[in-house]
């Protein structure tokens, strides 16, 4: 399916209502076209399966190019199947090409999704999104952190799974006297998901850094923790 073609069918489903209010909620300047999460979703699905990984990184930058709320949503979604044989390089830049362009939460996880998925298929790229960590674009400093979730998510993690829980963390605890409202919220979002494997070592992480976070993210940080 060429990305004129599959714009098409998301704008076949096109709800003006739904968008005018999105367009309010997300304050983006941008066109929306009301679809919920749950259809792009389903529609990206749909195109994984009937393309090979040329054709999806394509279709990919094609949607990302159109600047419509859902199909860069979609364009993110391209790529969460766990597992891309032999070789996730080319979905792996296209994701991570996408990164400059991000202003919005909604597409940003979008795309962090896919990301995630190609972070554990190889942890090797963490040296690469450690750079992000030190980038002045707010959401691609926010990316290091929403990339990463997955390694929260194993209660008994491999020695590499410890080793980027580890040095996540570190950044973490670099990002705990940002003023920033969306990098507050990542640490605590990071902080809360491996509060469900590892409470221990976010109780370590708040008694060290919690003084320095925002009262609301140190509060979601601990909301899941269990009574110590």
């Amino acid at each position: 399916m060429t990305p004129e073609a599959a714009l098409g069918r998301l704008r076949a489903l096109a709800d003006p209502d739904r968008a005018a209010q999105m367009r309010t909620y997300h304050k983006v300047d941008r066109e929306y076209l009301g679809l919920s999460n749950a259809v792009s979703g389903a529609l990206a699905a749909e195109w994984r399966k009937s393309h090979d990984l040329p054709g999806l990184v394509t279709l990919a930058k094609g949607l990302w190019a159109s600047n419509i709320f859902e199909a860069r949503v979609a364009a993110g979604k391209l790529f969460i199947q766990a597992r891309i044989k032999p070789d996730d390089t080319p979905a792996w830049d296209c994701i991570t090409g996408f990164l400059p362009e991000l202003d919005s939460w909604a597409i940003a996880d979008a795309v962090a999704m896919g990301g995630q998925k190609r972070l554990i298929q190889d942890p090797t790229r963490l040296d690469q999104v450690e750079t992000w960590t030190r980038s002045n674009h707010l959401w691609t400093k926010r990316a290091a952190l929403v990339f990463t979730l997955a390694f929260c998510k194993s209660r008994h993690p491999k020695p590499v799974e410890i080793a980027a829980r580890e040095r996540i963390l570190g950044w973490c605890a670099s990002y705990v006297a940002d003023p920033e409202w969306f990098i507050q919220k990542a640490v605590a979002w990071w902080l809360r998901d491996l509060s469900k494997r590892d409470p221990d070592t976010v109780r370590a992480f708040l008694d060290a850094h919690g003084a320095q976070m925002k009262p609301f993210a140190r509060k979601d940080a601990a909301r899941l923790l269990p009574p110590a």
